[in-house]
């Protein structure tokens, strides 16, 4: 079960039927800058699996983000990372290029934080950011994450941000 809609949005799980929108969101070198690569047509059905998966296993993942009047957005969601060495909730997010700067991901992103917290998925919520996408570091920062050095994730230019729930 996906979170609540907002405003301006609206969550669904991922489909197959979802892998042209997301082939060009996660192709998009500007929305995957802080990634290795942007991802190609086959990774992203891949991408789309594995958010299936979780949804099966843990009934969570990222979930398609999408305007009320159906525009595709982005996605959004809750995935179980890797920090200090512990499981740990992460919030992550994309949204397409020329949705981007128009609060979209912090108002997603504040959606997901509450439904981790109203479902008590966990006592504390991590954003596993590169230390260089400040964009991503401020919608951290704007649904209450605070960078932890206490925390770390296996990749060193990643930072983690955390909030407790």
């Amino acid at each position: 079960m996906p979170p609540n809609a907002t405003p301006r949005l609206r969550f669904r799980e991922m489909s197959p039927d979802d892998l042209d929108e997301m082939a060009d969101l996660l192709g998009d070198p500007q929305v995957m800058e802080y990634y290795p690569h942007p991802k190609d047509r086959e990774e992203a059905a891949r991408w789309i699996n594995w958010n299936q998966r979780s949804y099966a296993a843990d009934g969570l993942g990222l979930w398609v983000i999408e305007t009320h009047d159906g525009e595709f957005i982005g996605d959004c969601g809750l995935t179980w990372q890797t920090v200090n060495e512990s499981p740990a909730l992460e919030i992550g997010f994309h949204v397409k290029a020329s949705a981007q700067n128009l609060g979209f991901a912090t108002e997603a992103a504040a959606s997901c934080r509450d439904f981790a917290s109203s479902h008590v998925l966990a006592s504390r919520l991590v954003a596993i950011i590169h230390h260089n996408n400040r964009h991503s570091q401020r919608v951290a920062a704007k649904i209450g994450m605070h960078r932890d050095r206490t925390l770390t994730h296996s990749s060193p230019i990643h930072l983690v941000y955390a909030r407790d729930l």
